[in-house]
């Protein structure tokens, strides 16, 4: 009898171990979560920098939140807990600036879990009053990971009228974190920015020569990365190198029609179906497959700026797709952002046709002769680009597009002037007296004829 005693006890004993080991698995030493969206609410006001954030429970990691029942957060016990988790996984992590100079650290006022339908970040005030105002019940049925953490942190300055500057440290949190960050000046004026988890110095106010580096970087870089773009200059300069005033010009073309598409889509003059971006795409495809193929059988356009213009319109909707998301953080100097986003572009292309232009001639000279090195390098970009074609249109169709969506944006939608621009082009390609001129190397096809 003793010992079926000491097995029903020692079953109960090990169902309460593993229970318990259960529940401390999935309340602290849980996965990292994958999406995570952090919101955050920036007010200078009285002499301090007032901040408030909100971010999922279930992102505090190493915390063994107390709970009761099948897996509720015990709100009666839980306040050392997620004070704990606001300034480990919050206040160590945010990083405040005043005029460029590092505030002191951000002290944890209040902290409280809420519901995960409670609605009060909608505004400043709201989300204050609610942080402030008292807790959720004892009793409340709250699934710890189903919970929010509202916390307010504080900091000290100088004056409301100063410039405020954020950084961040939130990428730890989640596998994909989203940052939103609501910053209300103390004229009354609100900004809102969304970035990741990772916000390097942000400044909330800009002025204009932030505005102007930060835009300038984000332009210059751009091209490197871009090896579509680098592949149609490459395509560019393989004809002109020769004649630098032909070069410079093709090249003018390209940057002024690029320069006006990137203007006007971020001035939000675009089509609004979804698959314009893919198009886009595809369309630059399309461009360094043609002049590639162009290139390969020797010949151009004698008013090759007119190609380079209308290939440039679209490419500029292509540099507006990399530079949509991020104008947000210009501020009040959209124009500033914009003319220095455009500036770094062409500091780019500059520093690839002054590597590009070398760098043929000294294969053209010492490697290969020049209308075979042409041929070759010409079919390896068409290649290239013929697949990078074929990929993109899948994407496009993917989008269920229609080429009448299209020709209703070129005729009656926000692209008529594109429409107007591209008829004055082809007009002048064929105004020419001649419409083929032979690439430098080959025959013309007019001592092909009279031979």
């Amino acid at each position: 009898m003793s010992r079926v005693l000491f097995r029903r006890l020692l079953s109960v004993v090990s169902l309460s171990l593993c229970a318990n080991f259960v529940t401390l698995t999935s309340a602290g030493s849980h996965e990292i979560p994958n999406d995570i969206t952090i919101h955050t609410l920036i007010k200078p006001e009285s002499g301090r920098l007032r901040v408030l954030v909100r971010l999922p429970l279930e992102a505090m990691r190493d915390i063994n939140f107390p709970l009761i029942g099948p897996g509720y957060l015990d709100l009666s016990r839980s306040d050392p807990q997620l004070r704990d988790a606001a300034t480990l996984w919050v206040a160590n992590d945010i990083f405040i600036y005043e005029d460029q100079k590092p505030l002191a650290d951000l002290r944890v006022v209040a902290v409280r879990a809420s519901i995960p339908s409670d609605r009060s970040f909608q505004s400043y005030d709201s989300a204050l009053a609610h942080v402030l105002g008292p807790p959720l019940p004892p009793g409340t049925a709250l699934v710890w990971q189903q919970a929010l953490m509202d916390v307010l942190l504080e900091v000290p300055i100088q004056s409301e009228q100063s410039k405020f500057s954020v950084s961040s440290n939130f990428n730890r949190l989640g596998l994909s974190v989203s940052h939103l960050i609501r910053y209300l000046a103390a004229d009354g004026s609100i900004r809102s920015y969304a970035t990741d988890g990772n916000a390097e110095f942000l400044p909330l106010d800009p002025n204009s020569f932030q505005a102007a580096t930060r835009f300038f970087r984000q332009g210059f870089l751009h091209i490197p990365d871009g090896t579509d773009h680098i592949l149609f200059l490459l395509c560019l300069v393989i004809p002109l190198r020769r004649s630098l005033g032909s070069l410079v010009g093709v090249v003018t073309a390209f940057t002024v029609a690029h320069s006006v598409t990137l203007a006007v889509s971020a001035l939000g003059a675009v089509p609004g179906f979804l698959s314009f971006p893919p198009l886009v795409e595809m369309l630059i495809a399309v461009s360094i497959l043609y002049l590639a193929v162009q290139n390969a059988i020797g010949i151009r356009l004698r008013a090759s700026w007119v190609v380079a213009f209308g290939f440039g319109l679209v490419h500029g909707f292509g540099f507006s797709f990399a530079l949509q998301d991020t104008l947000q953080f210009a501020g009040d100097h959209l124009v500033m952002a914009l003319l220095s986003f455009n500036l770094g572009v062409e500091f780019g292309q500059l520093m690839i046709l002054a590597a590009l232009v070398p760098a043929l001639n000294f294969l053209f000279r010492y490697g290969v002769e020049e209308r075979i090195g042409t041929i070759l390098v010409s079919v390896i970009v068409a290649h290239t680009a013929w697949h990078w074609m074929l990929d993109r249109h899948a994407a496009w169709q993917a989008y269920d597009a229609r080429w009448t969506d299209v020709l209703q944006a070129l005729l009656m939608g926000e692209l008529r002037w594109l429409l107007v621009v591209l008829v004055a082009g082809t007009t002048a390609v064929f105004w020419q007296r001649t419409n083929f001129i032979p690439i430098s190397g080959w025959p013309s096809h007019r001592s092909q004829a009279k031979r």
